[in-house]
């Protein structure tokens, strides 16, 4: 979602572009894009496809917000993790870099799934999202890579925020609120979560920053031109 990466991307230029009949919008600079896909796996799988597509990158990067699995990652700790596992099928992606496991699940885990995902894949984190940008990479035999800091602890439950998710993957903002103003026992957790996100998206800009150096400082595999829609 765009707050996750609103630090990184404040002085990139901003496109709007299509992309098989949805419009998308990018940040560009001349070192990366980014593209916010959205919640959820479907979500994630079309914007992939479209910065692939329009971008014609040499590298594919899943970027955001996870769950921790591991009660020993704290909130806010960054995570790049080796392998990507979808629990939907048990296909694993191999991301040549990192440590440990990251398994993306098809719906936001409360702490019981978090710890059957723990002991069934050694996974210490959760998110929806990575396994499909995975696939997506990979059909195209580009490389792929994740980067992701924690918001929420193994034990932490979150709201029921995924039924404010449409269909295109986008928060529903006004009718959560809507939802919240008649539910005070939720604020406490909501208040938690939006406190330990701004600072887990603080820490992964931290890491990210290096995405606004010049062009002449990074390496030129890393670099990507837009194409013409498609």
């Amino acid at each position: 979602m765009e707050r996750e990466i609103r630090l990184l991307v404040r002085h990139w230029a901003r496109a709007r572009r299509d992309y098989q009949g949805r419009s998308f919008t990018f940040f560009e600079n001349d070192r990366a894009v980014a593209v916010c896909a959205g919640i959820g796996p479907e979500a994630a799988r079309r914007a992939c496809e479209a910065v692939i597509a329009l971008y014609a990158p040499s590298e594919v990067i899943s970027v955001g917000l996870a769950g921790a699995l591991d009660p020993a990652l704290p909130v806010g700790q960054v995570f790049t993790p080796r392998t990507v596992i979808d629990a939907k099928d048990g296909s694993r992606s191999d991301t040549e870099q990192g440590n440990g496991v990251l398994v993306s699940f098809s719906s936001v885990a409360d702490p019981e799934q978090k710890s059957r995902l723990a002991k069934a894949y050694g996974a210490a984190a959760v998110d929806m999202e990575s396994a499909a940008v995975a696939r997506g990479a990979e059909t195209h035999g580009l490389r792929f890579s994740a980067v992701k800091a924690i918001s929420d602890a193994a034990d932490f439950a979150l709201p029921p925020v995924e039924r404010f998710v449409d269909h295109d993957g986008k928060f529903r903002s006004l009718a959560f609120v809507g939802f919240l103003a008649l539910r005070p026992w939720l604020w406490t957790s909501v208040l938690r979560l939006a406190r330990n996100s701004s600072r887990a998206a603080g820490n992964l800009y931290a890491v990210l920053d290096r995405y606004n150096h010049h062009p002449k400082d990074m390496s030129p595999e890393l670099r990507v031109s837009p194409r013409g829609n498609t």
